[in-house]
Order: structure tokens, then sequence, then C-alpha cells
């Protein structure tokens, strides 16, 4: 009997044009002004190595309105997370690592993109690269994790 996770193992037999991505932005990590990512640019960065089917940006109550309505306006979905304070980071990174793993269990998905620069998705990238997908990790600097840069498949900087 096969289990779903040999299933989900299985090599894809898309090519790079057909590939299926699944994109998930760590707002309050990679959304600061002195980043100034450009969502659009993230998204295009991306789109090289497959079509995305899924883009999310995990964001914190606190976030600004006008910062919401452009994550709306570049075609992501809006994830709010409550955080408790509003200086705390990483009050999105579990609800970002439940929604990146689970992307990585589906067999119609050959590429999970985390768009971060915390280390603590090192087990999210593992994960997905254990089910046979192709890690895409969008980061800036400074402050970009080496051991994410190493782990994951493909590299982008912002």
């Amino acid at each position: 009997m096969e289990t779903y996770a040999t299933k989900a193992k299985r090599p894809s037999n898309r090519s790079p044009e057909d590939s299926a991505v699944s994109l998930f932005v760590d707002g309050p990590n990679m959304l600061r002004k002195e980043f100034m990512i450009d969502l659009r640019e993230l998204k295009k960065r991306v789109e090289q190595h497959g079509r995305i089917v899924v883009a999310k940006v995990f964001i914190n109550q606190f976030a600004p309105e006008k910062l919401i309505e452009a994550i709306i306006n570049e075609g992501y979905k809006v994830e709010m997370i409550l955080a408790v304070e509003s200086d705390d980071a990483n009050d999105v990174d579990v609800s970002v690592a439940v929604a990146a793993t689970e992307a990585a269990l589906m067999h119609d998905v050959d590429y999970i993109a985390l768009a971060t620069r915390d280390a603590d998705f090192l087990p999210v990238i593992q994960k997905a690269k254990e089910y046979g997908k192709k890690v895409i990790l969008v980061g800036a600097e400074p402050g970009f994790s080496a051991s994410l840069r190493n782990a994951a498949d493909i590299v982008e900087v912002m």
C-alpha cells in the first residue's frame, strides 16, 4: 500500500513552463520600509520558475491599511494573523509554516516559494524537499539567513 507521503515524493513530469508554484510571504519580516520590496517584482522573479497558483502575504493586525490595499492590488491574498504586541516580528511564522508545509503535501504543486529572511523556516524547507518539492527562497539583506540560502534550491535576493 502506498502512503500519502510516498505519493507526494513522486517526481513531477511537468515541464518548467507547466510547473505550479505556491508563494508565501512573511510580511512582518520582508515588507519593511528599509527593504522597499516591490511585490510585483517579487512575483515576476518567482514566475520565472512556474505558474503561481497560490500567492499569500501573511501580516498582523498592526499592518497599515495602505499596505493591505497594496498587497491586494498586486493580486496576493492577505492572511491576517492576530499578534500579541506590535513589535513582535514572529507573530506570523507559525501560520506561514503551516501553509507552506500544507502546500508541500499537495500533488499539484512543484515549487514552494518563501519570501523571508528568518532561519526559523529551515524545517519548512527541509520538509518541502522531503516531499519532492523544489524550494525558491526570496530574501533581503541585512539578516538573510545563511542556513536558508544553503537549504533552498533557488535563491533570489531583492
